[in-house]
């Protein structure tokens, strides 16, 4: 059978598994919305480390150990690891996961990490290259605004339409044991630029590549927006849902009773100061681990398009002028009895 659909998409023709999640937050997540739901949280958002950086490699070795504690699966028994992070090089990752000893694909995604290493696993599990693989990413707010942005020791004013960056680590094991949650298909993001250049608005750069990717998944699979229970963004926040259900109207479609985004979801925007919502690779990835991954194996929901969102800009780009590009993969997650 053709596994493959449409322009970017492909469907598996037996579908791999989620097996376990882990998901590890910092003390503001905890705080938020859905702070009872994550498997571990930490009031010291250094972790016991020295550095942030430091901190957000320890967040990334305890959410793949509580990954494959609650599958009982062995580091040796993985095949491939993808992993990846905001910092340069993937540093937050190779120190992360270096005592794990699994074989390692670095990734940079931006915050659509997670939705680039679930589909790269899903992939290679269907192609049987393995029977298990890990996929995990992480962010943390100390260490992304050290490098993106300011230290937190300069203390600067944040604009309205500026992200909080999630302190926060989600894996997640993928592999041919059986559960309540598979993968039946991925659409693989484009690069999308709309020639905006703001870094201090996510929302807006990331919006037309969620955009381009949920329309192609409807078209790659001939669905309409009904043959979903939601349609997940992973970083768009206040800002960025208005302009996707704009850009999306554009298309033919109407989202807005079907759409949640988990920069949304993860924080109170009314009590917690967190401006446009969050973002950050840990975004997605926790909100899925701890809060969609539970509905869609109890039945709640029965098929999900998850959809995680990244601005690909680097601390040199957007300093030269330069725009900001985004890019998004859809991540088909369906219900199984």
């Amino acid at each position: 059978m053709n596994q493959i659909k449409g322009a970017q998409s492909i469907s598996f023709e037996v579908s791999p598994y989620i097996m376990s999640s882990g998901s590890v937050v910092g003390s503001k997540e905890s705080e938020g919305p859905l702070g009872k739901l994550f498997d571990v949280s930490n009031q010291d958002d250094l972790f016991g480390a020295k550095t942030w950086e430091e901190a957000e490699s320890n967040m990334q070795k305890e959410a793949c150990v509580l990954a494959l504690g609650k599958a009982h699966v062995k580091p040796e028994s993985v095949r491939f690891l993808f992993g990846g992070d905001l910092l340069r090089q993937g540093i937050a990752t190779s120190m992360g996961v270096e005592s794990l000893q699994i074989p390692l694909f670095g990734l940079y995604g931006a915050c659509s990490t997670s939705g680039e290493a679930l589909a790269l696993s899903a992939m290679s599990v269907a192609a049987g290259y393995g029977d298990c693989m890990l996929a995990v990413t992480s962010s943390h707010f100390g260490s992304a605004e050290k490098e993106f942005r300011f230290p937190l020791g300069y203390a600067n004013q944040r604009p309205l339409s500026a992200h909080w960056t999630v302190t926060g680590s989600g894996a997640f094991l993928v592999g041919t044991e059986k559960s309540h949650v598979r993968i039946s298909g991925v659409t693989v993001g484009k690069i999308v630029d709309y020639g905006l250049k703001d870094s201090q608005n996510m929302g807006a750069c990331m919006a037309p590549a969620a955009m381009d990717t949920i329309v192609q998944n409807l078209q790659d699979f001939g669905r309409t927006v009904e043959d979903y229970d939601r349609i997940v963004t992973g970083d768009l926040g206040y800002v960025g849902q208005d302009i996707l259900f704009d850009l999306v109207q554009e298309k033919g479609y109407d989202i807005r009773v079907k759409h949640m985004d988990c920069g949304m979801e993860i924080f109170d925007q009314k009590t917690q100061d967190t401006h446009a919502g969050g973002s950050g690779c840990g975004c997605a990835a926790v909100t899925l681990a701890s809060y969609i991954l539970p509905k869609i194996r109890k039945g709640e929901w029965k098929r999900v398009l998850f959809v995680p969102t990244g601005a690909l800009l680097s601390t040199v780009s957007f300093n030269e002028g330069a725009s900001v590009p985004g890019i998004a993969h859809g991540i088909v997650l369906e219900h199984v009895n």
